[in-house]
């Protein structure tokens, strides 16, 4: 209904016509459609030109508005972010420009307050209580009355509950609800990074109990109709520490050089129905989040581990994607169909690793038995390797970092763990389905949520260009960036110490993939067509696409489809979102790990590599361990260094000593903050110096320095 005429219409109702009238206006206003003004009268906002967004605050305690049309972000300043936190619905007025240029907000109204609740340390300073945020985009301090406190002592890590919004002349009050422990308590950081970025936690009733209906096995009834490939020695292979099996690999050679592949992914879309509490609560979660020490499935442990799980040697409903792959790692024939399949192994990465390294040695039994698969699932994946190279895709081939504790819960250290074969077979496999599965949902036209990722751009390009210089690695400027072109980067740095810098580097440089229904294909994979097909235990989106495809086998087609585009795009949306609360969450607790880690470490030494050169300091990276931390401008010596025009280098005014990207030092730690995630180093002297050490494209190699 028109807003005007809504209005008329209210102003010519009694009093009950208007009561029934107010649902209208209040989802009117929850749409932002309409505001209330000070003088509590409502507002059509297209007449008083005013953005709808959603607050995306700056822990400098500045911020910016990201408009719901997708348009510019709005920098908000620190006194207009005095009345509303990070992730807040808001519209705002355009009021000009901020010094660097940028359109520059006011806030008219808060449409939706998105905080609820915060966690923090509670602090007693003269006889106030509040709550500092954990959260460092959250800049406001949490006022708690004492009557208020439930028995939480100063130092402990509490959730809060705010029953009063900040606003330009107060700050949030609150209620403390529960006491999450003391703050160096094992696994505080996961419960810390839990509740700060809002990730939920306990499964509902209702949801539980629908999960459990099913049992736990798969039913006579639920097996007729399928193709049944319980004789086919499918075989999961995934870590040593993987509860949840979602994915199984058949290979076998075929004439002419060929292969027939089959990828079965557990069949997720035969439990959770549309609408239902498992399907809700699946989409509000959108993903499984896995902290070092805990995991938050998507999915209740009924089914992540249980039904949907390709446990060994039960039968098990599946999803498969049965492809033919010549000798060039092309997929020359593909088809989808609905399977029954009985796992014959559960191997592991490093199991099958030592038997492609070496066949005739002597392995365990299951791996044994299944060698000739495992030869042609190698055979395989080498073609789709070699096709890979060919279109030139991005390889990010960084070592993985994971954290072991004791017996007590605490962290012991950080291993870093290098990909192999085996990890790059599964990984070939798994992207030649999701090809097939995106192309499939393509060809029948059906709306899907496409993994899409653009071109870096172009301000993000030159600031790459100007970083490769420095090691004498070149970007075309005469046309336009292709994925090779990147990849022959990544080639280049393989087996060099700056390996990781450089692919970190060059990642920092791409926008990130995210979920939509508009196909603009995925510039790190060179793909035109890419969907996520293979992970529907885990992932919400890889669930969509087998609706879709489940939809097409079963005689229907896109008038049919009951996900419209506008639906697709709603979704797209809030599983991108739910993916970067999930890496956000996870990196924050890996951070706090950490600090915590290095905190009884003071004054001892570490070989470092610098990752990053900024006005106040260098950031740099343990060897090793993937341990960041900054060496303050101060830091550096008895010297003025300033950063210089090409932004990657920090140099002495008097001495015209330079510290760069890449280097190589040696460094001393002299503060650990847990609570900010900053550790401080500063350079270690060695023989009255400071020790540097040049990476290998930056060492004098006679007139042509540092080429390769």
């Amino acid at each position: 209904m028109d807003f005007d005429e809504l209005a008329q219409r209210a102003q010519r109702s009694g009093a009950s016509a208007r009561k029934r009238l107010t649902k209208e206006l209040e989802e009117l206003l929850q749409s932002g459609a309409i505001i209330r003004n000070r003088r509590d009268e409502y507002c059509l906002r297209e007449r008083l030109s005013l953005i709808v967004g959603t607050v995306n605050a700056h822990k400098d305690g500045h911020g910016f508005l990201l408009p719901e049309d997708r348009s510019a972000p709005i920098y908000l300043a620190p006194r207009q972010m005095q009345e509303t936190m990070h992730g807040d619905r808001l519209a705002v007025r355009l009021s000009g420009v901020d010094h660097r240029g940028r359109p520059e907000g006011v806030i008219v109204e808060v449409l939706e307050r998105n905080t609820k609740e915060i966690v923090g340390r509670l602090y007693d300073e003269s006889s106030i209580c509040f709550v500092v945020p954990d959260n460092p985009r959250i800049g406001h301090r949490v006022l708690v009355p004492r009557q208020h406190l439930n028995g939480a002592r100063p130092g402990q890590v509490v959730l809060v509950k705010l029953v009063e919004q900040p606003s330009k002349t107060a700050q949030p009050l609150g209620h403390i609800t529960r006491v999450l422990g003391e703050h160096a308590a094992p696994g505080m950081e996961t419960d810390i990074a839990i509740h700060s970025h809002g990730l939920p936690f306990e499964f509902p009733p209702e949801v539980i109990a629908e999960a459990e209906a099913f049992g736990s096995s798969v039913p006579a009834a639920a097996k007729r109709g399928r193709e049944d490939l319980r004789e086919l020695p499918l075989v999961t292979i995934d870590g040593e520490d993987a509860r949840d099996f979602d994915d199984a690999v058949y290979c076998e050679p075929l004439r002419g050089g060929s292969w027939r592949l089959l990828v079965a992914i557990a069949d997720v879309a035969s439990y959770v129905e549309q609408n239902r509490a498992l399907d809700r609560e699946a989409q509000l979660r959108g993903t499984s989040v896995y902290f070092p020490n805990r995991v938050l499935p998507m999915l209740p442990e009924a089914l992540s581990n249980g039904l949907c799980s390709l446990n060994p040697h039960v039968d098990r409903l599946c999803m498969v994607c049965e492809m033919r792959v010549n000798a060039e790692g092309k997929v020359t024939r593909a088809q989808f169909f609905e399977g029954l399949m009985r796992s014959a192994a559960r191997l592991t990465y490093t199991k099958v690793a030592a038997y492609l390294a070496n066949p005739a040695a002597v392995h365990e039994p299951e791996v044994t038995a299944l060698g000739a698969q495992l030869d042609s699932l190698y055979g395989v994946f080498k073609a789709l390797h070699k096709q890979r190279l060919q279109r030139g895709a991005l390889d990010f081939d960084a070592p993985e970092l994971k954290v072991k504790f004791d017996e007590q819960g605490r962290i012991a250290t950080f291993v870093e763990y290098t990909r192999n074969d085996a990890h790059r077979l599964i990984e070939e496999c798994m992207i030649a389905a999701n090809v097939q599965a995106a192309r499939f949902l393509k060809k029948h036209r059906i709306p899907t949520l496409y993994r899409v990722h653009g071109q870096p751009e172009e301000d993000r390009l030159e600031q790459l260009r100007q970083f490769l210089q420095g090691f004498n690695i070149h970007l075309p400027t005469d046309r336009e960036l292709e994925p090779h072109d990147l990849s022959q980067v990544l080639q280049r740095s393989v087996g060099h110490e700056e390996a990781h810098l450089i692919q970190t580097v060059v990642i920092r440089s791409m926008p990130q993939a995210v979920y939509q229904p508009e196909n603009i294909g995925h510039f790190g994979l060179a793909l035109s067509e890419y969907a996520h097909f293979t992970s529907p235990i885990r992932r919400y989106p890889d669930l969509m696409v087998h609706r879709g495809i489940r939809h097409i086998l079963r005689g229907g087609n896109a008038d049919t489809f009951p996900w419209t585009p506008g639906i697709m795009s709603t979704l797209g949306q809030s599983c991108s979102h739910t993916e970067r609360r999930a890496d956000e969450a996870t990196r924050d607790a890996m951070s706090w790990l950490k600090c915590q880690f290095m905190r009884d470490k003071i004054g001892e030494e570490f070989d470092t590599l610098v990752t990053g050169v900024v006005d106040f300091g260098l950031f740099v990276q343990i060897k090793g361990m993937q341990i960041d931390g900054l060496v303050h401008v101060s830091a550096l010596g008895a010297d003025y260094f300033s950063r210089d025009k090409t932004g990657y280098r920090m140099v002495g005014a008097r001495s015209g000593r330079i510290f760069r990207l890449g280097d190589h030092l040696r460094v001393r730690l002299i503060n650990v903050v847990i609570d900010e995630r900053k550790i401080d180093f500063e350079l270690a002297e060695a023989g009255g110096g400071q020790r540097m050490v040049r990476g290998p494209w930056q060492r004098r190699r006679g007139p042509h320095r540092g080429r390769r």
